[in-house]
């Protein structure tokens, strides 16, 4: 069954307006922390060579793909999937299951990193610092948690209750550039630190002898992360996108952006870490705890640390808001097709609920701690189910029918509307065969490997 072409909602005024909420979608938390601490874990710079293979490969292929199916039917991510083959109904529920469970712990760790954007611009970062007692007893109390993402979750309602091009296209032009120039500057001040190089050798110098089936499995699991793939997102922006723009190119505009960021967080982060930590690789292999728990110790034994620390965590509030603003966005359009109801009461709606859904992850480190899910507390579940069982799924079976039941042409005639699609070759070698057995890997390794 094929989709009809005609958009007959809102979308983004210009395609710089499209490519910056894009990009703005995919740089989040998942770049800012998560991206430099899985470098510095599987290898540095052979970490970097991969992912970037895997970027301008494997993400542009499901990027293209999803941006295409946007486009091309101009539904939301279930009605979408639906319209492509009503067999594959099932599919666009999955998909959009994946924003509704992931928007409300997402806005959670957005209210910690609020919080401590309050305190290094009020004077108190160093308070953050030691063994992460401070981080441990603010999560373990269930009334600042509760407080501070409740004031997350609320700008983001703000945002997304005034539309596409007043909420979403403009902010995003505002909080990008913003968020360059800050991750540029700190990133220079960074390596003017004494014995930064060692860091940034350590970071970007490739170790062949750490390449593995683990280094590829988390470059291609980072890009779910950093690209916001398979969770409802860009098909929603890609419904919102002018027919008279370049998919293709735009595709290549956000990845490089959304690598850019990446890139540019480890050279803030590594280095930094390395210096401080006296080249101990321990330090950079914090995991999640190195945004609460280590760099909090590295600014205050850096000089300016107060200051630094403050534009930092600014900086990652604003990455961390574009996301959940595409999150958000992406549920308010299932409620608003689905139900027929107007935006502001929608977005409401999915603020509430994911309110109430959002306080499974604020408990389960205090008043809950004692009870968890397969010996998980809430949030990790949460995290593990979405992004390691439910999005390799969703980009399986996207690859099986875009490839397999509609066939390549699907997307290759939608993005050949307006250009030469110039790797079209590629792009079917990709969709039919790499991309799958990519996936295959992801599942498999999350649910037999502890990587």
């Amino acid at each position: 069954m094929q989709s009809k072409t005609t958009q007959v909602k809102s979308g983004f005024g210009s395609k710089l307006g499209f490519i910056l909420a894009a990009a703005g979608s995919a740089v989040g938390l998942g770049n800012i922390w998560r991206f430099p601490y899985l470098a510095a874990k599987y290898g540095g710079g052979m970490f970097l060579l991969v992912y970037l293979i895997f970027a301008v490969t494997f993400g542009f292929a499901l990027m293209a793909t999803e941006i295409a199916i946007g486009r091309r039917t101009g539904k939301s991510v279930i009605q979408a999937y639906s319209d492509m083959n009503c067999h594959f109904k099932p599919l666009g529920w999955l998909a959009g299951a994946i924003p509704v469970i992931i928007l409300p712990y997402y806005c959670v760790i957005g209210g910690w990193v609020l919080k401590y954007l309050v305190i290094f611009t009020t004077g108190s970062g160093a308070s953050a610092a030691g063994d992460g007692s401070y981080f441990s007893n603010f999560i373990g109390h269930a009334g600042s948690p509760m407080l501070f993402f409740a004031i997350f979750i609320l700008l983001t309602a703000v945002v997304v209750m005034l539309g596409v091009q007043k909420g979403v296209e403009k902010v995003s032009k505002l909080m990008m550039p913003v968020l360059l120039i800050l991750i540029v500057g700190i990133s220079i001040y960074t390596l003017t630190l004494p014995g930064a190089i060692d860091g940034l050798i350590y970071y970007v110098k490739p170790d062949f002898n750490q390449f593995s089936i683990k280094t590829v499995i988390a470059a291609v699991g980072q890009l779910f992360y950093s690209m916001s793939l398979a969770m409802g997102i860009m098909i929603t922006y890609g419904s919102y996108m002018r027919k008279e723009d370049n998919i293709e190119s735009s595709v290549r505009q956000i990845e490089v952006f959304d690598t850019l960021v990446a890139f540019l967080s480890g050279l803030i982060i590594v280095p930094a870490v390395f210096v401080f930590s006296g080249g101990d690789e321990n330090a950079l292999n914090a995991g999640p705890s190195l945004m609460f728990i280590t760099l909090p110790n590295v600014f205050k034994e850096m000089l300016g640390g107060q200051i630094v620390g403050a534009v930092f965590f600014l900086l990652v509030v604003l990455a961390a808001m574009t996301s959940s603003i595409s999150l958000m966005e992406t549920v308010v359009s299932i409620v608003e097709e689905r139900f027929h109801w107007k935006r502001i009461p929608s977005c409401l709606i999915v603020t509430g609920i994911s309110f109430l859904i959002g306080l499974l992850s604020v408990f389960g480190y205090s008043i809950w701690s004692d009870f968890t899910i397969f010996h998980m507390q809430f949030l990790d579940f949460f995290d593990y189910i979405s992004n390691n069982i439910m999005m390799p799924i969703v980009a399986l079976m996207t690859c099986v029918l875009v490839g397999f039941v509609v066939k390549t042409t699907f997307v290759e005639d939608e993005i050949e509307k307006n250009a030469r699609f110039r790797v079209k070759g590629l792009y079917r070698v990709m969709i039919k065969f790499i991309c799958p057995i990519c996936m295959l890997l992801i599942l498999f390794s999350a649910l037999f490997l502890k990587l």
